[in-house]
């Protein structure tokens, strides 16, 4: 082999095998857990460095518009964060504050070492374009009345919510304007998901057709507080229970029962019907 196209070589090895600290790497990432944010939101960041350098700390650099587009940046936080020992990171950033006043893409920087770096983007909506209502909705009930479930929604607006003795449940309509969430307080002798022995069972959540999970972090003897995070456009939420008062007249709802207990001896059901 000509000793010049072996000295070639052997340079482009060393080369390739050298350091990853040069631009673009992939040494470093990082995301955040949501797309989008309101004013007043925890916003979580997390990450991963595949290669330590000794005690060298991530700095997180957060800006107003993207550093990496056309859109002029300005920086509205900044922190170093330790990195443990498998590598991975977490911080979290309050969106509120004076510099948190204009709506649209924001940025987060994540550098370590000299020339690695990544970066995340997502959406703000600021406090005054912020929709945000606490109120009581009347549902009708049948034969049995009505019934107030209070709400508390962000990002949207509230706009039906009605009986469905077929899921055992509810169907919720809402606007949804912006990424949001939904807390409702589910008064247990209207609507309720209870196991056979009459401890507390999960209820399941559907919204647009799509499973999701909801938060309750505390329980009541009397109501059930869940609070469902929704995206921009959503439209319908089921909440599905084991039993709801019935809507219908009484005839309808024996036929209903009937029919709910000879699909449960046809079929396995996760639910734990209540009757």
């Amino acid at each position: 082999m000509d000793i010049r196209i072996f000295y070639i070589l052997t340079v482009l090895v060393v080369i390739s095998s050298t350091s990853p600290f040069v631009q673009g790497s992939s040494l470093i990432s990082v995301q955040t857990d949501k797309n989008a944010y309101e004013y007043g939101d925890t916003i979580l960041i997390s990450g991963n460095v595949s290669t330590l350098i000794g005690d060298t700390q991530v700095t997180l650099q957060l800006f107003q518009g993207s550093c990496q587009s056309s859109i002029e940046c300005n920086l509205v936080d900044i922190a170093q964060i330790k990195v443990a020992q498998d590598g991975n990171y977490f911080e979290t950033m309050i969106a509120q504050g004076p510099l948190w006043k204009v709506p649209g893409e924001y940025s987060i920087k994540a550098v370590y070492g000299e020339q690695n770096i990544s970066e995340t983007v997502f959406t703000f909506t600021p406090e005054t374009e912020v929709v945000t209502t606490v109120n009581n909705f009347e549902v009708s009930a049948g034969d049995s009345g009505t019934f107030d479930i209070k709400y508390h929604i962000k990002g949207g607006i509230l706009k039906d919510i009605v009986i469905d003795p077929q899921i055992l449940g509810l169907v919720v309509d809402i606007e949804a304007q912006h990424d949001g969430t939904l807390t409702l307080d589910l008064p247990r002798q209207y609507i309720d998901a209870e196991k056979q022995d009459g401890k507390d069972d999960v209820f399941i959540i559907l919204i647009d057709n799509m499973e999701t999970t909801y938060d309750e972090p505390t329980l009541y003897s009397e109501i059930r507080t869940i609070t469902i995070d929704f995206q921009k456009d959503d439209s319908k939420i089921q909440i599905i229970g084991t039993h709801v008062i019935p809507e219908f007249g009484t005839i309808v709802m024996i036929i209903l029962t009937i029919g709910i207990m000879a699909s449960i001896v046809l079929t396995r059901n996760r639910f734990q019907i209540k009757i």
